[in-house]
This record gives structure tokens, sequence and C-alpha cells, in this order.
């Protein structure tokens, strides 16, 4: 059998673009990266490499007691957003370790095109992942890494009718964790929609 130089460059080159357009999940994923019960929190992915216009958007758990199949929380969300703020009355989920987002063909959700890493959803009125992290690559793109954190602090902060308060290196409470938290996920916003202007 005998092949052509252009055949076997054709060939070579669309090899090439499959391995180099990939849509991954950004965050949430690994053990730095998680999600909060009953709180808002952020999605983002790559949508520069992705090959897809749009997916269905679910929520896995490798334990059938806390989740028995998927659950899709957005049916049709496009691909240029790059990022979205998953709100509390969406995903209300239990908090527990094992969870997975996927990124799956809307008239098939078996058909997976991304999935992120395994991450925890925390119990109401954890903290929120540091800034610092989010992967480089998606701080690096926007330089808004240093826009803001999800840690406590400032002595001027108040607690909240919730009762969620953290402390600051005097050890008193002080709410800090409740009203910064926003500020983390915005960072991580800011970040992500960044990311899709860069």
């Amino acid at each position: 059998m005998k092949f052509s130089t252009a055949a076997l460059s054709a060939s070579l080159a669309a090899l090439a673009g499959t391995a180099v357009a990939q849509l991954e999940i950004v965050v949430p994923g690994g053990p730095d990266l998680w999600w909060i019960a009953q709180s808002d929190n952020v999605l983002a992915w790559t949508c520069k490499t992705s090959p897809y216009t749009n997916f269905t958007v679910l929520l896995a758990n490798s334990d059938p007691k806390i989740l028995v199949s998927p659950q899709a929380f957005y049916s049709q969300q496009n691909n240029f957003d790059c990022s979205k703020l998953v709100t509390k009355d969406q995903i209300n989920m239990t908090p527990a370790t094992g969870y997975t987002v996927q990124l799956a063909n809307p008239f098939n959700n078996t058909d997976v095109y991304a999935e992120s890493k395994p991450f925890e959803i925390k119990a109401i009125g954890s903290s929120y992942p540091a800034s610092s992290a989010t992967p480089s690559n998606l701080v690096s793109a926007t330089g808004a890494g240093s826009s803001g954190t999800a840690t406590a602090s400032g002595a001027s902060a108040t607690t909240t009718g919730t009762g969620n308060t953290t402390t600051q290196d005097s050890g008193k409470p002080n709410g800090a964790g409740v009203l910064s938290a926003p500020n983390g996920l915005a960072a991580v916003a800011l970040a992500a929609l960044g990311y899709m202007f860069a």
C-alpha cells in the first residue's frame, strides 16, 4: 500500500489538531478547588481550546449513596461563556467527596466531552478556595492572580445572620469568611472572564 506525501501530511495535521483542541474543566476539581453546599460556586472550562459549541453540564458522584446517576444542571451551555456562576438554587447537594462535573453531548449525556478531577462539596459556611489555587494557565491569562482571595481578613467585618464565622489572627470570630468568600468567588469569575477575552 502506497501513501502520498500530501495524504500523509494531511493525516498528521488532522491528528495534531485533535490533540491540541480539547475541552477541560479548570474549576472545580482536585483537592484545592472545591465547592460549598448551598452557596454560589464557579464553573470554568477551557473554552478557547474546545472543539464544541455547546454541551450539557452534569454533576456526578462516584458514590451511588450520594448521587445515583449524573444530574444535569445546565441542559444547554454555550462554550463561549468560558465560565458560569452556579447559584445555590441550581445545585443542592450533600456535602461529600467524590463529585465530578461532566460536560457532555446535549443529545446523549453518556457521551462525555470532559470531566473534572474529583472534588469535594464542603459544608455550608466553609471558606472558598484561595484564588491562588486557580490553575496558573487561567490566572496568568488574565493578570488577575492578586485581585482577591477567599481567606478571612479585615477587622471591620461583621457577622451575618447565618452564624457563619471565621477567626482573625487574634482568634476572635469576625464573620469575615462569610463576607470575603464572594470576593474570592469574584476573583475566580473575573479570572475566567479575562481568560475568555485574553
